[in-house]
């Protein structure tokens, strides 16, 4: 099983993704939420350079945030830093258009942007449309060596949904999906598998990576303590969130509670409804988000939603959480490092050395 890390991009991201190269990890996914995070491009033209066997990924790509133009272009220019070794995520948004207040793009547009991207890849002749006019573009002087074209740039799909799973098996790309716990990923592993199946491929060529946060826990620590706080908390908060922007939206929050009780998910509702300004609320909700806890919502990250969102117990149970996936059919388990916890490297270490 590979092991990667996912990092809310920063413009120094080289410095830990160097670390995990250098401690056997083979991916490093690089978060593309521009109102959060540094510029992803940027962050792993300095990985390409400073790195010689890493795979290098956007985790993931929001087409909206660039044209198509652009992002093939910064892709074949990573893929001249570092042949072979760039992944291609991509994914609808949920995070950076929320966190601008919109909703995530619609799944035929993603899915047009993708085959732009690759067709100018391939050195094709496209069609590309831009304030409101359409054009045939393509790399007009690919053969001067300025970018590489020619090293294969591997496809991923952030696909929660049964419309972005079948996308995803129609393009025959590879598979990204959150896991909170292991039950509810073998069900959505199981309904990916059914979609890939469905296409005519493979069992054994899905490439499905399971992306998670968690805290190796010490015996007897908690899983609110202030270590599994930062390093896990974010992942929880993200629950409250999402059916915050539901109800500020006027909407029903659709989220289902992975604890018994839905106190933390109401109490952080009435919460949000207070944010300011008062027509832009969805700025104070995602702030820190997958990063960090504000304040205002710690009360409402109780161990509870921690150990039920996230890969937090002690490294024996983590190991058999991992091999569960594994053994389901997952051929990555990718961790994200939380800005200031970097050290929490050195404990997935020692679980990646488990699965060597």
């Amino acid at each position: 099983m590979d092991f990667g890390i996912a990092l809310p991009t920063a413009a120094d991201s080289w410095k830990t993704v160097q670390r995990a190269e250098d401690l056997g990890f083979t991916h490093a996914w690089f978060y593309d939420t521009q109102m959060l995070n540094a510029d992803c491009f940027v962050a792993m033209g300095a990985a390409a350079v400073n790195t010689k066997r890493i795979r290098l990924g956007t985790g993931v790509l929001v087409p909206s945030n660039r044209i198509a133009p652009v992002a093939a272009g910064a892709l074949a220019s990573l893929n001249q830093l570092a042949p072979g070794r760039i992944d291609f995520g991509v994914g609808t948004g949920f995070t950076a258009r929320r966190a601008m207040g919109f909703g995530a793009m619609k799944i035929k547009a993603m899915e047009t942007y993708i085959n732009q991207v690759y067709g100018l890849l391939r050195r094709e002749i496209v069609d590309f449309e831009m304030e409101g006019q359409q054009r045939k573009i393509r790399f007009l002087n690919p053969e001067i060596g300025v970018f590489n074209t020619s090293d294969p740039i591997a496809l991923h799909l952030s696909a929660f949904g049964p419309r972005t799973r079948a996308l995803t098996a129609k393009l025959a790309a590879g598979w990204i999906d959150f896991v909170g716990n292991v039950e509810t990923g073998i069900r959505e592993l199981t309904a990916m598998q059914e979609e890939w199946g469905k296409a005519g491929r493979a069992g054994s060529d899905l490439l499905a990576t399971a992306f998670a946060l968690g805290c190796v826990l010490q015996e007897g620590e908690p899983a609110d303590s202030a270590r599994a706080m930062a390093q896990a908390g974010p992942r929880a908060a993200v629950m409250l969130h999402r059916a915050a922007d539901e109800a500020l939206s006027g909407l029903t929050p659709g989220v289902s509670m992975p604890t018994k009780r839905r106190a933390e998910l109401d109490g952080y509702i009435a919460l949000a409804r207070t944010f300011e300004p008062a027509d832009a609320r969805y700025l104070q909700n995602h702030r820190g988000h997958l990063m960090f806890i504000k304040p205002e919502e710690k009360p409402f990250i109780t161990a509870d939603l921690i150990r039920a969102t996230s890969f937090t117990a002690t490294e024996a149970e983590i190991k058999l959480r991992i091999d569960a996936l594994r053994s389901a059919g997952y051929t990555q388990f990718t961790i994200q490092l939380v800005p200031g916890q970097e050290q929490a490297l050195a404990d997935w270490a020692r679980i990646r050395q488990a699965f060597a």
